[in-house]
């Protein structure tokens, strides 16, 4: 009885690739992690919006609505000089930018942003709809 392997022309390649790189050569940024934003509402009254910007303070965040979205973006520049070495500079710098498409019912002139402990919390009031009204239909008999 034979047994009959299946060819993989890539495996050596594949297995010279992980070699190399590792495994997360495919990762972004070689495994850089991104912040997360959590979006949810808040008994139906409240849209919220959490967005985790560790190191960022008031002044490198910009939070503001456009065109019916809700728009955070922050900025972070550092730059450290040692002046004991000559021409050591460490320069590093981080944004964000996250686009949220608000419902219709937001109400965006009430929205509130508070940063606590590197986490943005943006809360947009949600406007209560009015019931539906029905329509009685009416018919031209005689």
């Amino acid at each position: 009885m034979s047994k009959i392997v299946r060819f993989d022309p890539f495996r050596e390649l594949n297995s010279l690739q992980r070699q190399l790189m590792g495994d997360d050569w495919m990762t972004p940024l070689g495994g850089a992690s991104f912040p997360t934003t959590d979006v949810y509402t808040d008994d139906d009254k409240n849209l919220v919006v959490e967005a985790h910007l560790p190191n960022f303070k008031n002044e490198d965040i910009d939070v503001h609505v456009d065109d019916g979205a809700l728009i955070i973006q922050a900025e972070r520049h550092e730059r450290e000089e040692d002046k004991k070495r000559k021409y050591v500079v460490r320069e590093s710098s981080s944004s964000f930018y996250r686009r949220i498409q608000l419902p219709e019912r937001a109400d965006s002139n009430m929205v509130e942003a508070h940063l606590d402990d590197g986490i943005l919390k943006v809360v947009v009031p949600l406007m209560v709809l009015p019931e539906p009204k029905k329509i009685a239909i009416k018919s031209k008999s005689k």
